[in-house]
């Protein structure tokens, strides 16, 4: 009969990684939640690019939503009180269907593919943050449906749908508190669905998935540490910006990748 220690030894080893490997990918991470700790959003933008050398995307995204919820949570309770709720009901009913909508073509195409348009959606949001300097300044109601619906579409199938939420809600709210609590509220109703929706599809029944999500955790953490004592000395504007720039980068090596096979 074989021990905890041993079942999980043998689980480790299923993710077939060196410690080398591990290294690298806890060192994504906690950029990733640096980033996010400032951003409010953009793990996937961070760890995917690295992730995708020792996993297919299909593992990636849910593999961060776990870590996203408790961090987007971590981030929601402090400022609770400040989040517009009529915003947050117009949102959450079309990101629920965008990311259902993703989860189904996030399970369903095959990895090659996902590379592509991974690697493209990174360089289109790069060229975007770095191009438009000047944003929507009152935007209607009616953005949400496609915000909402296209922003829980990308969460779903590249991990990152929060840069479309920052854009709708900084242009319908002048208060930055309330649009950045608002945004967190909608990252985490965000997460809550896609957990929903992985667990029903069966994604979360693969045993070394959710140990690797532990293993991670403290990495999660830190990077969240890091990120919140940052955000006090450096401008989130230039932060971002430096952020962006390394995406594109990011995205440019993906579509390379796929293009040379």
């Amino acid at each position: 009969m074989l021990t905890p220690f041993a079942e999980l030894s043998g689980v480790l080893d299923q993710l077939g990684l060196t410690p080398v490997d591990w290294l690298l990918i806890e060192g994504g991470v906690i950029a990733a939640y640096l980033v996010f700790a400032i951003a409010g959003f953009g793990t996937a933008l961070v760890a995917g690019p690295l992730l995708i050398h020792f996993m297919p995307l299909s593992r990636i995204i849910p593999l961060l939503v776990m870590l996203d919820f408790l961090a987007a949570f971590s981030h929601l309770l402090p400022s609770r009180q400040s989040i517009v709720r009529a915003e947050l009901l117009r949102l959450v009913p079309c990101m629920a269907i965008g990311c259902t909508l993703g989860v189904v073509f996030l399970l369903n195409l095959k990895s090659d593919l996902l590379l592509l348009l991974m690697g493209l959606f990174l360089i289109g949001y790069s060229i975007y943050s770095l191009a438009i300097k000047v944003r929507p300044t009152q935007l209607s109601a009616g953005w949400s449906i496609p915000m909402g619906t296209v922003g829980g579409l990308f969460g779903a199938l590249f991990g990152s749908g929060g840069f479309l939420y920052a854009i709708y809600l900084n242009s319908r709210l002048t208060d930055k508190s309330q649009a950045r609590a608002t945004q967190n509220a909608l990252i985490s109703c965000s997460t809550i669905v896609r957990l929903s929706l992985f667990a029903v599809t069966g994604v979360y029944a693969q045993l070394p998935l959710l140990v690797m999500a532990v293993c991670l955790l403290p990495a999660m953490l830190v990077g969240s540490w890091i990120g919140r004592r940052l955000m006090k000395r450096l401008s989130r504007e230039t932060f971002v910006r430096l952020v962006t720039w390394l995406v594109l980068i990011s995205g440019i090596t993906l579509v390379g990748r796929y293009v040379t096979g």
